[in-house]
């Protein structure tokens, strides 16, 4: 296992990722490419993290820098779009339809940068009977 402190030393050192903060899979993704170098954002909501964990002991936070975006907002999605133009990799796992509702979906953000790698992961698939459902894997 890598040891915390790795960000920008390792296979990825120079790659842009932005994390939408969930819960379970994106997290650990995100924090995978951290401990191999990537310069991991990762975009919190106000208020609170998803399982209620303080940041400072949630261990898929290491290596990574967080801001604050009420994606919510007026401006939320600008500025996460603003990230996203200078990102090689964006990770969401919010339900189906919810990043293109808030203006961070995968066709939005590669109008910003048609190079991005726009990574979603859900429990039950993006449609079908079970996809509106939460859940992962």
């Amino acid at each position: 296992m890598a040891a915390a402190g790795t960000a920008g030393h390792g296979p990825l050192t120079g790659v842009r990722v932005v994390e939408l903060a969930g819960i379970g899979p994106g997290p650990f993704a995100a924090m995978l490419l951290a401990d191999l170098g990537a310069d991991v954002v990762r975009v919190d909501r106000p208020n609170g993290a998803g399982l209620a964990i303080d940041p400072a002991y949630d261990v898929t936070n290491r290596n990574k820098r967080s801001v604050i975006v009420d994606l919510k907002a007026p401006d939320g999605a600008d500025r996460v779009l603003g990230l996203v133009e200078r990102a090689d990799v964006v990770i969401e796992g919010f339900r189906p339809g919810v990043a293109e509702r808030l203006g961070v979906g995968p066709g939005t953000c590669h109008a910003r940068n048609p190079k991005l790698v726009y990574g979603r992961m859900t429990g039950w698939g993006q449609d079908g009977p079970l996809a509106p459902r939460a859940g992962h894997d």
